[in-house]
């Protein structure tokens, strides 16, 4: 089956997933390279395709929100994750979040079972010289791949450090503190709350400041996601960051005590059984000791079992704004397309997004036929002409959001009926751009 024209696509998570399988629906072959599981990263524990690796949570379905919006659009254009993602939910009130090992269960299944793609589990270790190639290694790219990429781009990588929250067992749990809500009522009981009174935030706040990281992850704070900040970097910047932060107490009322706590830390189911839970928000560089110190200071977690410690990592990704152009090709290799987080787009559905698009383009290039601009009313486009087109002086990864987006024609002061009408002109617009889409 290894042909010589086949498209190869490097790396399977979720971006080089989507583009496999976008290139291969196409009626092209295709050739994915994963190094696992004969080479492991720092945090992936399986040699499943599509493995999640930080939060369980995709996060809201909400049309009206930005991470919904893009969801909405990757259905239209055939999202092979969010089509495993459905059977393999758990409850997450308006997100959707999945069991982790049942979902890259289900898309390595889909994966292997095409006819057109051919899995080749080996490290690449440089970039083929010729021939289409999506380069989809992810935040984790290989020491001598990311070798070989910076030396294609003639500059130094950017990086940033990224980390992971902590699972504990549901049987370790006092329920007798801990109470089922969601936020606003939202989707139900979905999660579990620990509720804080303002003594217990204040002992909590004071122990997780002046707990011991792991050495070597002293790093410069400025080069931290902000969206994966570790809990104890934002403890650092005040007493209440906090509690407008993860731990913000709104909208969630304690049944058995009354009223609003001063802080509530929200658990999150991680697999369907419910025998598992996350902490959300709480991603750290503590040492593990340190973490079961501190986090078994929060009520109901004082018996808490780890079976995961929240874990620190380094974070690889080019210069986008320098170095691709808005369909996702390397400028001066057109030939050579990149996709996934390694492109400064932070977040899952951001990075399997664009990992659509770059299946569909260099299935488009295979074809002999012009590559295509998204439009930039669509979340997706924007956000690839946000990471393709903005300074490269001091670019830093971005999720989507509605910031990136054109403004309204019209002012709508309402923030939720402007929501909408940015979502409705966007999959409006997406409807347009692929009934004209020649493919």
């Amino acid at each position: 089956m290894a042909e010589a024209s086949a498209i190869t696509v490097i790396g399977g998570g979720l971006a080089g997933c989507e583009a496999a399988y976008h290139i291969a629906s196409r009626g092209i072959r295709v050739r994915l390279f994963e190094m696992r599981p004969a080479k492991m990263t720092p945090v992936h524990r399986t040699g499943y395709l599509a493995e999640l690796v930080c939060s369980n949570s995709l996060k809201s379905e909400d049309v009206g929100t930005a991470q919904g919006l893009l969801k909405a659009e990757m259905k239209k254009l055939g999202s092979l994750l969010l089509e495993c993602a459905e059977p393999s939910r758990v409850p997450a009130g308006s997100a959707l979040a999945v069991d982790r090992e049942v979902f890259a269960a289900r898309v390595t299944e889909t994966v292997l079972s095409h006819p057109l793609i051919e899995v080749v589990n080996r490290e690449v270790v440089e970039l083929p010289a010729g021939g289409i190639v999506v380069a989809a290694t992810g935040p984790l790219t290989s020491n001598r791949l990311a070798a070989a990429i910076r030396e294609l781009t003639g500059e130094e990588h950017l990086f940033f450090y990224d980390a992971v929250a902590p699972i504990v067992t549901a049987e370790s749990l006092n329920m007798e503190v801990i109470f089922r809500a969601s936020r606003y009522g939202k989707g139900g009981e979905d999660y579990l709350n620990c509720p804080l009174s303002e003594e217990e935030y204040q002992r909590f706040h004071e122990a997780l400041v002046q707990a011991d990281i792991h050495e070597g992850h002293a790093v410069d704070e400025d080069r931290v996601f902000e969206g994966c900040m570790p809990v104890e970097v934002m403890a650092r910047r005040g007493k209440d960051a906090l509690r407008f932060g993860p731990m913000r107490p709104v909208g969630l009322h304690n049944p058995r005590q009354g009223g609003i706590p001063h802080a509530v830390v929200q658990l999150r189911q991680e697999n369907r059984e419910g025998t598992l839970f996350s902490l959300v928000g709480f991603q750290t560089r503590l040492k593990w000791k340190e973490q079961e110190r501190v986090f078994r200071m929060l009520p109901g977690l004082e018996n808490a079992q780890f079976v995961r410690y929240g874990v620190m990592h380094r974070n690889t990704f080019i210069n986008s704004p320098r170095l691709l152009r808005p369909t996702l090709q390397f400028r001066s290799r057109p030939e050579l397309f990149f996709a996934g987080q390694i492109t400064g787009c932070e977040g899952y559905m951001e990075s399997a997004a664009t990992g659509i698009l770059a299946g569909l383009n260099a299935a488009r290039l295979y074809r002999g036929e012009p590559p295509v601009v998204l439009p930039r009313v669509t979340l997706l486009g924007a956000l690839c002409d946000y990471i393709t087109s903005r300074s490269g002086e001091d670019f830093q990864p971005m999720n989507a959001n509605f910031g990136l987006l054109p403004l309204l024609d019209a002012r709508i002061r309402d923030r939720r009926k402007r929501y909408l009408a940015y979502a409705q002109r966007s999959l409006a617009e997406l409807e347009h751009f692929l009934a004209n889409l020649q493919d």
